[in-house]
């Protein structure tokens, strides 16, 4: 009875060590199969990247296959030293394609927002931790047949690229699948590898061509209106004939372009009840377009902050006081980009 015991826990143990040696060399070719990520980085792993002889290299190929059949046909020792030097060159040039490769470090940077329409950047960041310099890195979207980027990369240093890709709707973009290939340094073969970047950039819905004007401001009081004065400063409008030059709005001013029909701007004060604009979704018509009303919200906001006006914002259960600034029109634009997609950047701002 102890010797079966004796057997069986070593049986078990026998077991158990042959199923952590094949678990841990899973782990191993499943990482270098798949490349080894860090920190949202990916580092090509030997197993990640595929070479192939080019055109130029199966004819270089052949012309081989010709040398060493004439050496052999006519005893040439010279001609036997010409294949095999020209075999070594080969060799060496498939290694140092496959190592201009091997073991960078890709990750993803920074992916500006924009208008739906808009080409949408994508930054991209090729790091090599060796001290050998790689050159010539191709950078391309998979499937576009396409040379987009070419970057070489310092030793012990990075180079940065940044990849375009159009935008036709609103809401999250993720970075395209990308190609990253070479052919240096004789062209015989090319080394490629696949990476698809963990990056996402927000479009916003195109702002509305030839939009109403922003609506009329609602005021604290219940006629709704308040009193033009010097007292309370409302905002910017339009230069009129005979308004003072102590109220031109120079900031404003220093900001148009008149090449491109840029007018002159002047402070507007209001005194009593001070009025406030509201762009609510609500208050548009339903019977337009849901797409047309983002866009119409989206000019009404750029808008507001080009005159400098206070405004409050509502999209269905989203509400942001008044307010002005880069701050509050990104809270509004990245929830006009994400209405209706479940992925809200945020609750109501009280």
């Amino acid at each position: 009875m102890a010797q079966a015991s004796a057997g069986s826990s070593a049986e078990s143990a026998t077991t158990s060590a042959t199923d952590s040696s094949a678990g841990w060399l899973a782990r191993k070719l499943g990482g270098r199969r798949h490349g080894r990520r860090d920190a949202g980085a990916l580092v090509l792993g030997q197993r990640r990247i595929y070479i192939l002889p080019t055109g130029p290299g199966l004819g270089f190929g052949a012309l081989i296959l010709v040398l060493l059949i004439g050496s052999i046909n006519y005893n040439l020792g010279l001609g036997y030293a010409l294949t095999f030097m020209a075999l070594s060159c080969a060799l060496v040039d498939m290694v140092l394609t496959w190592r201009n490769l091997a073991y960078l470090v890709l990750s993803p940077g920074r992916a500006p927002s924009v208008f739906a329409g808009q080409e949408a950047s994508f930054e991209l960041l090729l790091t090599n931790p060796g001290p050998r310099a790689r050159y010539a890195i191709r950078i391309d979207l998979a499937g576009a047949g396409e040379e987009r980027h070419v970057a070489d990369v310092p030793a012990s240093s990075s180079a940065g690229v940044r990849i375009a890709v159009p935008t036709s709707a609103r809401g999250w973009l993720a970075a395209p699948r990308l190609v990253l290939s070479t052919r240096f340094p004789l062209g015989l073969f090319r080394a490629w590898a696949y990476w698809h970047p963990e990056a996402q950039a927000l479009v916003y819905p195109f702002p509305e061509e030839g939009a109403p004007p922003l609506p009329r401001a609602s005021g604290a009081r219940g006629d709704g209106a308040g009193h033009p004065g010097s007292e309370d400063f409302a905002g910017v409008r339009a230069y009129q004939p005979g308004d003072p030059l102590r109220r031109l709005a120079w900031r404003q001013i220093a900001r148009l372009d008149p090449g491109e029909g840029g007018q002159l701007a002047t402070k507007h004060f209001e005194g009593g009840a001070r009025e406030e604009l509201v762009l609510d979704l609500a208050a548009l018509p339903p019977r337009d377009d849901l797409e047309l009303r983002l866009s119409r919200l989206t000019r009404w906001v750029l808008e507001a902050e080009g005159r400098a006006l206070p405004y409050a914002f509502r999209l269905g259960a989203q509400a942001f006081d008044a307010g002005l600034g880069a701050a509050h029109q990104a809270a509004c634009l990245r929830a006009l980009a994400l209405y209706g997609s479940g992925a809200h950047g945020g609750g109501s701002a009280q």
